[in-house]
């Protein structure tokens, strides 16, 4: 267990996702030069908010994140940043400390359980054309640009679940029950169960 600087969002960033941040609150901004001051690789944790507002404090936060990593810096005018982070692994948070300056929580580590479970590959490929039907539904929408129709994901199944966790169009609340799964075969299925709902909805939009 360690104390980690946190940065709730209204959105879920998942293991192998990437996250721009314009950051500009002062608290954040400071989060972010104790974090390029500390050594080791640049990191905070994200975690969603469940209820209440990104600015000021005051919100309800959730009790599993995924770590971000700064692989970009821009220190821009008026001591603001554009960061560019990917997410490195899901952690689990015990509990969230006191806001001082930033948030901060005692978190642990979570990897997935059953990470090889037999048939993830058939899962994944399954899982993959279900996201792409629902994504081409969402394009004929206008709510997603045609070309992430295509976009390519991992052989890896773990890392592809992922990364359909990432590309499906669904909310944060969906999303996060995504990163809550134990492990890729169980992500899959709660992911098919999402989708019977997504793309019913897209659908009867579409009539």
């Amino acid at each position: 267990m360690a104390e980690l600087p946190m940065f709730p969002l209204g959105m879920v960033l998942l293991p192998g996702g990437v996250l721009p941040l314009h950051v500009f609150e002062p608290r954040y901004r400071q989060l972010v030069v104790d974090c390029l001051s500390d050594d080791g690789e640049p990191e905070f944790g994200q975690a969603l908010i469940t209820h209440g507002s990104e600015a000021g404090g005051g919100d309800e936060r959730a009790l599993v994140g995924t770590v971000a990593q700064m692989i970009q810096v821009e220190a821009l005018d008026d001591d603001r940043y554009a960061l560019v982070t990917v997410g490195t692994r899901r952690i689990r948070i015990n509990a969230w400390l006191p806001d001082d300056p930033y948030p901060i929580a005692d978190v642990e580590d979570w990897p997935d359980s059953s990470p090889d479970a037999p048939g993830l590959d058939d899962a994944v490929t399954s899982s993959h054309a279900r996201v792409r039907a629902a994504l081409a539904l969402a394009a004929e929408l206008g709510d997603v640009s045609a070309e992430v129709v295509d976009s390519d994901i991992s052989t890896d199944p773990l890392v592809a679940s992922y990364h359909l966790a990432a590309l499906a169009p669904i909310g944060p609340a969906d999303r996060y029950r995504l990163l809550t799964a134990s492990g890729p075969a169980d992500r899959l299925a709660v992911l098919d169960e999402v989708l019977d709902d997504v793309e019913a909805m897209l659908k009867f939009r579409l009539t």
